[in-house]
């Protein structure tokens, strides 16, 4: 596994000094487009020894992260121009009388959503549960009482944290790390059980319990004056059958997806394309011989909010793909390796190990390895570390790999560095920067206690 001939260059100094000063400027909560573009430049320079080199890096980076974000964004677009249309029509209001007789609090609202969620996740993966759960639960959520940002926590900690790391339905990432471990993948799921569950269920709570006064204290009265005065009155057919046929159709989705095993981008873009064709169907219904302006007025509006939203994130993202995998596509094939997955493995190869070093160093790793924002790309290094782990101080294998998932998925996977989580952020329309502060501290206690029980179950 290690690598014998592994050296850092001066381009893992500089990659380091970037990972740092961004993370600097975002605790002084500024914005980071200007350091990541510098950085790109400079680590262009010193990859291929010029100034051009430096400008091409800059350009490719960005187009890169573009190509990586579009279906994203694509997604997000179209769930907003549904959503538009279907408050327009007054279909919303419809669907979301029934749920206020179980959202009776913000409180109670969170968990429901949270929950929620996490039932989608687990079958369908979080990125077309977000779109899914964003279309129909999230209005709900708000005109319940529920916060916009604390919403967007509930789901991201739910779905992109306990349910995309233990994925135990679908089991995607438990297999990854099962194969570079050289394990069977029930082996994670049954032996690395109780460290999913502790991660989870003291994240979750910590999460609540840290802004329970936040969550409570939303103006109830204000929510419940815009419901009024959003009823609206009275209702037509065509009002009245979007808000029957949009959860019927996403229904459908979720049955399609179960019998015939559609999983990852191939569900999201069932879901994507279900929303634009119930788009085109509400405003057709609703607009008659206006609905072909009417449409392009949707459509429009949503992509304009998805490119607002994601402009940031494309740059920052730029940045953090050249830490994985992504950099040989942006700086070519004489770049096999990602300059984070370089520090992760000189980090396992030079630090002194026992059966304790080896869990911290294996939660390292997928920290470090979950900064490009993806989760999944660090999951075959983190599994092939806790082999090598494992076998050198005589520690349980699967709870190492287990670990290197968990931290992976929780950072990259979306609910710690601001580019991994701007699915959920851009559904609820709030800043991903400041979401991921909200998850930060419930997410580290959820690392400190289940380090805790990996050290007695090692």
């Amino acid at each position: 596994m290690f690598d014998p001939y592994l050296v850092l260059t001066p381009m893992h100094y500089l990659y380091l000094l970037g990972v740092i000063v961004i993370l600097a400027v975002m605790m002084f909560r500024k914005d980071t487009l200007l350091v990541c573009i510098a950085f790109l430049f400079i680590l262009g320079v010193a990859g291929f020894g010029s100034v051009t080199g430096g400008i091409i890096t800059v350009f490719n980076a960005i187009v890169y992260a573009a190509k990586e974000f579009m279906d994203i964004i694509a997604t997000i677009a179209l769930i907003i121009a549904l959503s538009k249309c279907l408050k327009e029509l007054g279909s919303d209001y419809l669907m979301m009388s029934p749920m206020s007789k179980i959202m009776k609090s913000p409180s109670i609202t969170w968990w429901v959503l949270g929950v929620t969620m996490l039932v989608f996740s687990l079958f369908l993966w979080p990125s077309p549960a977000v779109a899914l759960v964003g279309a129909i639960a999230f209005p709900f959520a708000v005109k319940a009482g529920l916060d916009p940002l604390f919403a967007a926590m509930a789901m991201n900690l739910f779905g992109h944290g306990i349910a995309l790391s233990y994925d135990f339905i679908i089991q995607g990432a438990p297999a990854i790390s099962a194969g570079a471990a050289s394990i069977d993948t029930s082996d994670i799921l049954i032996e690395g059980g109780p460290l999913f569950l502790v991660m989870g269920i003291v994240t979750v709570c910590s999460a609540y319990f840290l802004n329970r006064k936040e969550i409570g204290a939303c103006c109830q009265n204000v929510f419940i004056q815009e419901v009024d005065e959003f009823e609206p009155e009275p209702w037509d057919f065509t009002s009245l059958f979007m808000a029957i046929l949009t959860p019927l159709a996403f229904l459908a989705n979720i049955i399609f997806m179960l019998v015939f095993h559609l999983k990852g981008s191939v569900a999201t873009s069932m879901i994507s394309g279900t929303a634009i064709l119930l788009t085109c169907i509400g405003t057709v219904l609703g607009y008659g011989v206006h609905s072909l302006e009417r449409i392009t007025f949707y459509i429009t509006d949503g992509f304009l909010f998805a490119i607002r939203i994601f402009a940031p994130v494309i740059i920052i993202g730029a940045f953090f793909f050249l830490g994985g995998n992504g950099i040989t596509a942006i700086m070519g094939d004489s770049f096999q390796r990602g300059i984070m997955n370089d520090w992760a493995l000189w980090l396992a190869h030079n630090a002194p190990l026992n059966k304790y070093m080896a869990a911290i160093l294996e939660m390292a790793a997928g920290c470090l390895t979950g900064l490009d924002g993806s989760g999944f790309s660090g999951l075959p290094l983190t599994g092939s570390l806790a082999n090598t782990f494992g076998t050198a101080v005589g520690a349980s294998v699967p709870i190492l790999a287990s670990l290197g998932q968990i931290t992976a998925i929780f950072v990259g996977g979306g609910t710690i560095v601001p580019w991994g989580l701007i699915p959920v952020a851009a559904i609820c329309n709030v800043n991903p920067l400041e979401l991921a502060r909200k998850n930060f501290l419930p997410v580290i206690i959820g690392f400190l206690a289940t380090f805790l029980v990996a050290c007695v179950l090692l």
